[in-house]
């Protein structure tokens, strides 16, 4: 069974490192973070619908090693200000034949028995942040290595964080570039689904924009309440996929978890 349905877990499960790892200062000792949340989203995949997902959030921030959520890594270069990183991260934009809708596919020209799944991957890479008084700003470069897209992805995210009560709010923008390989395996058709009569549709490259906004407010010494907010435009090549549903210009997600730090 795949994990489209977790698609927006990538961005949901960093949550903890919000709430626990506020600088990037090579002083920091070891910390763990343990969590349930629970996520809502609306797929844009034809007849695959809204998902109401239990999410565990796990983080880790070590000396060298740290996990946040599903990427983990090690530190190249770490000080106060900046992060220099090696990064390991699961993509989970896979998706079963069965989970689309068979009448909304229909009703795009598609008869779903013709389809193949679409495999979660993963990805390695490099990744780079800096932390000062105007915000947050992080860089990635990752590539597929497990052979279901066999792309890459590159993406800059900024981020402001502000205070609010005794709670923190931070606003983000997201930009992320999607190699060809990895739009047309998992928003277009596949070479032997067109062999078997499926229509021929790749988007190519595609840029992805996406605000999000997220919200951390202790509770005692050890617990804290998180919630997110997150919403990607999607461009009109993706938009078109006969694989999505009618109209669908973007897709929304929001998070609500509580995490215990030990």
């Amino acid at each position: 069974m795949m994990i489209k349905s977790y698609s927006v877990l990538a961005c949901l499960l960093t949550l903890p490192t919000l709430a626990m790892a506020q600088t990037g200062s090579k002083t920091d000792t070891p910390r763990l973070g343990l969590g349930l949340g629970v996520g809502i989203s609306q797929s844009p995949y034809a007849g695959e619908g809204t998902k109401l997902t239990p999410l565990p959030l796990i983080h880790y921030e070590g000396e060298r090693f740290f996990v946040r959520g599903l990427t983990g890594g090690a530190h190249l270069m770490r000080n106060e200000s900046f992060e220099l990183n090696v990064i390991a991260s699961l993509r989970t934009d896979g998706i079963d034949a069965d989970d689309f809708g068979r009448k909304e596919l229909a009703r795009n020209g598609i008869n779903r028995d013709l389809l193949e799944d679409r495999d979660s991957g993963l990805d390695m890479g490099l990744s780079a942040s800096w932390r000062g008084e105007a915000g947050k700003l992080e860089l990635t470069a990752k590539s597929d290595v497990s052979g279901a897209s066999e792309g890459y992805e590159l993406s800059a995210k900024y981020g402001y964080e502000f205070a609010v009560g005794r709670g923190s709010l931070e606003p983000t923008v997201t930009v992320t570039h999607l190699s060809k390989d990895s739009a047309n395996y998992y928003y277009g058709t596949l070479k032997d689904e067109v062999a078997r009569g499926v229509v021929d549709y790749k988007p190519g490259a595609v840029t992805i924009p996406e605000v999000g906004l997220t919200y951390v407010h202790p509770m005692g010494d050890k617990w804290r309440f998180l919630s997110s907010v997150q919403y990607k435009f999607l461009p009109g090549d993706i938009s078109d996929s006969p694989l999505l549903e009618d109209d669908t210009s973007g897709e929304g997600s929001v998070m609500f978890g509580i995490s215990r730090s030990f």
